[in-house]
């Protein structure tokens, strides 16, 4: 095999992985995950069952790679926030960006079909409560710096931290329930619910 065609396995061995986890991740939407096999999402993914399982042993391993692409999307942002010079700031300018990820009716719900599995079994609770702490940890550091950097008192960054994620992680039941929600109404209110909290 020359050199270009070892550098290129790599970068096509997880192009191969994102097709089957985009895949998974339509099928579980339509189907649930209970109601998607294998079969179901190497259809989806254009490649064979064999192909799969060489990525991935099971669909708790699609799942928990799910969870942790999610993780590593949600730490990505926290890596623009600790880039920015004003941290409060550049939290309260994303808001429309995560209220618009959350009330988006497929990323909603795949993440109530990879919560309800979670509910139900151990190995995936263990992978999506790893990847709650690992999210819940930097968001505190950053909560923590962002009030060292203006100067004011720590606080109880643990709380604050937890409510900001209960309130955006409820809205993609909201969205679920009532897909017409008026986020342009809800902007605003998010805004300021994060200042306080921050």
């Amino acid at each position: 095999m020359q050199g270009s065609d070892r550098e290129q396995e790599p970068n096509r061995g997880q192009a191969r992985r994102q097709q089957i986890l985009d895949a998974a991740a339509a099928c579980f939407v339509r189907d649930g995950f209970h109601g998607t096999s294998i079969a179901k999402i190497s259809k989806a993914a254009g490649m064979s069952p064999g192909h799969i399982y060489h990525f991935f042993e099971s669909k708790e391993a699609i799942i928990g790679a799910l969870v942790q692409r999610k993780l590593e999307r949600s730490l990505e942002m926290v890596l623009q926030f600790e880039s920015e010079d004003d941290l409060f700031q550049a939290m309260i300018d994303r808001v429309e960006v995560g209220l618009n990820e959350k009330t988006d009716l497929d990323t909603a719900a795949l993440e109530m079909e990879m919560l309800a599995e979670a509910a139900r079994n151990p190995a995936v609770a263990e992978i999506v409560r790893a990847a709650d702490a690992a999210k819940r940890e930097r968001l505190c550091a950053l909560h923590r710096a962002a009030r060292q950097a203006r100067g004011m008192e720590l606080g109880d960054a643990e709380a604050s931290i937890e409510v900001i994620m209960a309130l955006f992680d409820g809205l993609s039941g909201r969205a679920i329930s009532h897909p017409d929600l008026d986020k342009a109404a809800l902007l605003p209110l998010l805004r300021a619910a994060l200042r306080a909290l921050l």
